[in-house]
């Protein structure tokens, strides 16, 4: 089968590259599946997952919003942070997810950044979700 190679780049440096069959990934317009030969396109990306297919095997890398810049032999993800199932640890990822739902339900107090908070609450859940997909 024909495949697509994908560039996942943060502004700390490269986190993946490789080719797979398929790319599939959440854009703010919805959801998106990308094969070889894919119309160029440029789309945001939202706080999500990307999975990488090729063959049987399927790879999750967690992103927190960028942007996807698709041509017909290369996708490039040009994320605000990315990391592999493989290299998220989960405890860490955990506890912010709990600091987040505290400063939540702490909003009341007038130094809490509500919109803040609730994207620190998405990216833990993110980062949880994607690496529990590993397990």
């Amino acid at each position: 089968m024909k495949t697509i190679k994908v560039s996942v780049v943060t502004p700390d440096g490269p986190v993946y590259e490789s080719d797979v069959e398929m790319v599939s990934t959440k854009a703010s317009t919805g959801e998106l599946g990308i094969l070889p030969g894919h119309i160029p396109m440029v789309a945001p990306l939202q706080i999500g997952a990307v999975r990488l297919k090729n063959g049987s095997n399927t790879e999750f890398i967690a992103v927190s919003g960028g942007f996807l810049e698709v041509r017909p032999e290369q996708v490039t993800i040009l994320a605000q942070s990315a990391e592999k199932s493989s290299e998220i640890d989960l405890e860490r990822a955990l506890k912010a997810k709990e600091r987040a739902e505290q400063r939540l339900h702490e909003r009341k107090q007038e130094n809490i950044d509500f919109k803040r908070a609730e994207l620190a609450l998405q990216r833990a859940i993110n980062r949880i979700s994607v690496a529990e997909r590993r397990i």
